[in-house]
């Protein structure tokens, strides 16, 4: 995702007991079936390189379809890097996955410390899909988790990560 934190000051122990969801929406001219399938079994075909919390450059994106799967990155130097996993798959319409990366952008492995992020994919009547991407809970992460909002929700969070799939998947509508 964005530069990693390295700023000690940016933790707090006074951590809200809500943060407002980030929240982000796109049209694609795909199918809801399609844009399923890209944005979790094809990942790797949109996802950058460098958006990776692994300690070597990143060689691939896996997503194990299904309840319960785990959503890691394999490294050049042959290490995997686990940071997510999926807690709903319901294709073509539902994919959510516990976002399991710290606010010092490391693997968390606690789910209770971790956020959630929740992908909708619904048909349009002119046969377009609207993706609909909430990150919620992220107060979950105590630390530096307003920090961690305003990386995701940063210009080159979210919004452009849904924008490199949105080409993949055949484009903005």
């Amino acid at each position: 995702m964005p530069e990693r934190m390295t700023d000690d000051s940016v933790f707090s122990t006074d951590v809200p007991s809500e943060i407002e969801p980030v929240r982000k929406s796109i049209r694609v001219k795909a199918s809801p079936e399609k844009a399923f399938r890209i944005f979790t079994q094809e990942m790797d075909t949109w996802w950058p390189r460098t958006y990776h919390i692994g300690s070597s450059p990143m060689k691939r994106v896996v997503v194990e379809g299904k309840s319960g799967g785990n959503i890691y990155t394999e490294q050049e130097d042959g290490t995997v890097c686990p940071w997510a996993s999926v807690r709903t798959w319901e294709p073509p319409n539902l994919f959510v996955m516990v976002w399991q990366v710290s606010p010092e952008w490391q693997y968390e492995p606690n789910v209770e410390r971790c956020s959630e992020v929740e992908v909708r994919f619904t048909p349009v009547d002119d046969g377009t899909t609207l993706v609909e991407l909430e990150h919620r809970g992220i107060q979950k992460h105590a630390g530096a988790c307003v920090r961690m909002r305003e990386q995701v929700n940063a210009e080159s969070g979210w919004g452009s990560l849904l924008t490199m799939f949105a080409e993949k998947a055949g484009g903005l509508a």
